[in-house]
């Protein structure tokens, strides 16, 4: 082998090292100082509530509106760091946990990346652990399958406690 490709592969290992060197401390970095929590609301962009539909012409006014039971809206966080955290519920699923991707993000040492999810099943919300170390509990008891959360229930993740409103 020429000396050219001796010293060109020299530098290709060097390269090589340092970036091995420069990653293993970004993982450092981050398991130190966690993960950076992002407000995802712009501030002064709170919702005004929108104005009712007006009521068809030639509907009688006078007659009651029938009320139906509405079921949890919300998923607060009642108890914990981001006490006071408010997360709308829709149809979709609410992932809550230590990694970014997560919809519900903590930074708590004792919850897992991917911890526990709530998400809509038959009409009723349902919670479920991810095989996370410590555990999610519903009131007092340990979630082994996905479990019905009525809304007032309390569920407990990490050093959070998170609560299904209206």
């Amino acid at each position: 082998m020429s000396e050219l490709t001796i010293t060109l592969l020299r530098l290709g290992y060097l390269v090589l090292l340092w970036a091995f060197v420069l990653s293993a401390i970004s993982v450092l970095r981050r398991d130190l100082y966690g993960t950076k929590i992002v407000n995802r609301r712009r501030p002064g962009a709170a919702k005004a509530p929108a104005a009712p539909p007006p009521p068809p012409a030639g509907a009688d006014r006078a007659a009651p509106i029938p009320r139906r039971d509405v079921g949890p809206r919300r998923l607060v966080v009642t108890q914990g760091p981001l006490r006071g955290t408010t997360v709308p519920l829709s149809g979709s699923q609410i992932l809550i946990g230590r990694a970014p991707s997560c919809t519900l993000v903590l930074d708590d040492d004792y919850s897992s990346s991917r911890h526990a999810r709530i998400f809509s099943q038959d009409g009723q919300w349902m919670v479920e652990d991810l095989g996370s170390t410590n555990g999610t509990f519903l009131g007092r008891e340990r979630v082994q399958g996905p479990t019905v959360v009525q809304a007032g229930s309390q569920v407990r993740v990490g050093q959070s406690t998170l609560e299904l409103q209206r």
